[in-house]
């Protein structure tokens, strides 16, 4: 990772931007940051509740079929990460196709690394000798949530880079179709017999996937990449268009028609192919992006036509050191969860003691998490007062 300081820190951010500075074509307009930065505020919040067992149910994941708020989230991060390769992608254009290549995988795999370290962390455990002895990478996680968004940000980048705008269209209705087909063919749409667990158990193994749902299936497991690059793409269409275009009316009206179709499409797909986040279906990619068209030209509209700015400073601190902010949070809830205190972790002690006490356990779980995304905050607030924006 670099660290950029002083005004150099403000310059433009090649690549991916879920961790470093706006793009200086960007800085048209703020309403990318804000989404980016609302993205990252939320993500924190529902990850962190001060108890599972007290959770309000717009901030939980559908259990399978369905959707929820919360799994609204992460494809929107996708989607801004596509807003941003529309203005990173003609400065890559200019260097050539080989260190194109090796400027994405290099970034793609940079982001993948540190999801797997993320979850390898803290890399050493107890011995049961009063010792410690470094963890198994045969039991550590490969898929994850920085996983998919480094195969994503590469696979949507080298896609749009040789094929452009059309061949990425092709690419993704591909995507999609050919998703369902195997889910179709070699499974079910349940979570013991889908396609997607095949692949992994087959490619991974049953020791580096997620267990949390009662069997080994890994919500971000290989397949579902396939289709959630295609979030990447509408992202990138979205940002080309207000490059392009500006944003004016007309701008504004397109990105909404074509919301509102993503959405009517999702939802008449979902009655042969169910809207499932986990497995990250067609129709679930059509809905995600269709609210992310609906709500974009709104926030374009507030902040860049009306000029409401007000309050928009909160979020572009989470849009300028996203990664690391993102980091942050994942790595001081391990720190929590590992430490103990009175033979309670920190983080259940932290919630018993402090906030428990406050309101009914829903407020009061929701208000844990509210606090520690400001706490978030505050790291990001003190690295943007001295300029500083960490990148990969």
């Amino acid at each position: 990772m670099q660290l950029d300081a002083g005004r150099a820190g403000r310059r433009v951010l090649e690549g991916v931007q879920p961790g470093g500075a706006a793009l200086s074509a960007q800085a048209r307009f703020l309403s990318l940051d804000v989404l980016r930065g609302l993205t990252v505020a939320l993500m924190i919040v529902v990850n962190t509740p001060g108890s599972w067992n007290h959770v309000y149910a717009p901030l939980l994941h559908a259990n399978w079929h369905g959707f929820t708020p919360t799994d609204w989230v992460f494809p929107t991060f996708l989607f801004v990460v596509g807003n941003a390769l529309a203005f990173a992608l003609p400065k890559y254009a200019a260097l050539g196709h080989g260190a194109v290549v090796a400027k994405v995988v290099k970034r793609s795999a940079l982001i993948f690394l540190l999801g797997f370290l993320l979850y390898w962390f803290p890399f050493f455990g107890p011995d049961g000798a009063g010792g410690f002895k470094p963890l198994p990478l045969a039991d550590t996680r490969i898929p994850g949530v920085l996983q998919r968004i480094g195969l994503c940000f590469g696979s949507a980048a080298l896609v749009l880079h040789f094929f452009k705008g059309r061949g990425a269209a092709i690419f993704a209705v591909l995507a999609l179709a050919g998703h369902w087909l195997v889910l179709a063919l070699w499974g079910d749409y349940s979570l013991a017999g889908n396609a997607a667990a095949k692949v992994d158990l087959w490619l991974l193994g049953e020791r580096h996937l997620y267990h949390g749902e009662g069997i080994p299936f890994d919500p971000e497991g290989l397949l579902g990449t396939l289709p959630a690059t295609v979030n990447v793409i509408a992202g990138y269409y979205a940002g080309r268009l207000l490059l392009a275009r500006g944003a004016g009316w007309e701008t504004l009206a397109k990105l909404m028609m074509a919301g509102v179709a993503c959405v009517a499409i999702a939802l008449c797909w979902s009655g042969v192919l169910p809207i499932n986040k986990k497995l990250w279906t067609g129709s679930y990619v059509l809905l995600t992006v269709g609210l992310d068209l609906l709500v974009l030209p709104l926030l374009v509209y507030a902040i860049e036509l009306r000029g409401m700015r007000r309050g928009t400073y909160f979020f572009e601190v989470f849009g300028k050191n996203t990664l690391f902010i993102y980091l942050l949070s994942e790595v001081l809830v391990i720190v929590m969860v590992k430490t103990f205190v009175g033979g309670s972790t920190v983080y259940d002690w932290l919630y018993a003691t402090l906030f428990a006490p406050l309101a009914a356990p829903k407020l009061a779980s929701l208000l844990f998490a509210a606090v520690f995304m400001l706490g978030c905050w505050l790291v990001g607030w003190w690295l943007d007062r001295r300029r500083i924006y960490i990148k990969v």
